[in-house]
């Protein structure tokens, strides 16, 4: 089963308690056409529940007043028209509505709830969707599918945990690469003094950082510091690393 019939079978399990509440995701069910699956089973159980004609009788435009009515109103356009992508691949959440005058009402009702739902032509359809996440999260919960929104939270912590672990792989990654490209470019200066001149003819401050820089090509500027007699911070070994390259460079 699919995520979205997985929120369809959860709103569809749901009966409001208030007959105007229940009017109002009839009427939904209704303008929105539902024709077939969980929308149609749940349009004839409240038709049956509402008695059918007095229901007919009624818009919805009358009926959501009512935040309980807006939210049950927005079940069932959902419930007859809408979709919700899974969300391992990707987010969005969309309702296809017959023109643009019923897009236009579903996207006011999104937007009491705080929800910046979008509107976008399809062929000859007008299609109110939202993209966002957490918004996605916000609408299951306007709707009342609350396994869902947990389904979908756990999806969401998930991914944001894997782009963390990402983004620091990443980081740590480009940062090894830096100091491993230093550290070679050092033991090539070093090499460059040694067949030129000879590490014997540097003061003994740089001999001992040309020795130290070849016998730890792995160390970083810390560990190298903490080697020297009498050890030494970081600033002081760039400092001796920086003065070996300006000599291989004028060696050059």
């Amino acid at each position: 089963m699919s995520f979205s019939s997985e929120v369809k079978a959860e709103l569809a399990k749901q009966i409001d308690g208030k007959r105007h509440c229940r009017l109002a995701e009839f009427m939904a069910l209704t303008e929105f056409a539902a024709d077939g699956g969980a929308a149609l089973e749940k349009k004839e159980l409240l038709e049956k529940k509402l008695f059918g004609d007095m229901a007919r009788g009624h818009t919805a435009e009358g009926l959501l007043e009512k935040n309980c009515c807006k939210r049950a109103y927005l079940r069932g356009a959902f419930l007859a028209s809408g979709s919700i992508s899974n969300p391992e691949k990707s987010y969005h959440f969309e309702i296809v509505c017959q023109n643009p005058a019923q897009a236009g009402h579903l996207q006011e009702l999104y937007k009491e709830f705080e929800l910046d739902a979008k509107i976008v032509r399809r062929k000859k359809y007008y299609v109110v969707y939202i993209k966002e996440g957490a918004q996605i999260v916000d609408a299951l919960n306007v709707m009342g599918a609350h396994v869902a929104l947990m389904n979908l939270e756990n999806v969401r912590i998930l991914k944001e945990m894997r782009g963390s672990v990402n983004r620091i792989v990443n980081c740590e990654t480009a940062n090894i690469g830096k100091v491993v490209g230093a550290a070679c470019r050092q033991i090539e200066d070093i090499h460059r003094i040694e067949q030129e001149i000879g590490l014997d003819g540097l003061s003994p401050t740089l001999r001992e950082m040309a020795l130290l820089r070849l016998n730890y090509p792995d160390s970083s500027l810390a560990e190298l510091g903490e080697l020297c007699t009498p050890p030494i911070g970081k600033s002081g070994v760039n400092h001796r690393l920086r003065k070996l390259s300006e000599l291989a460079k004028k060696l050059r």
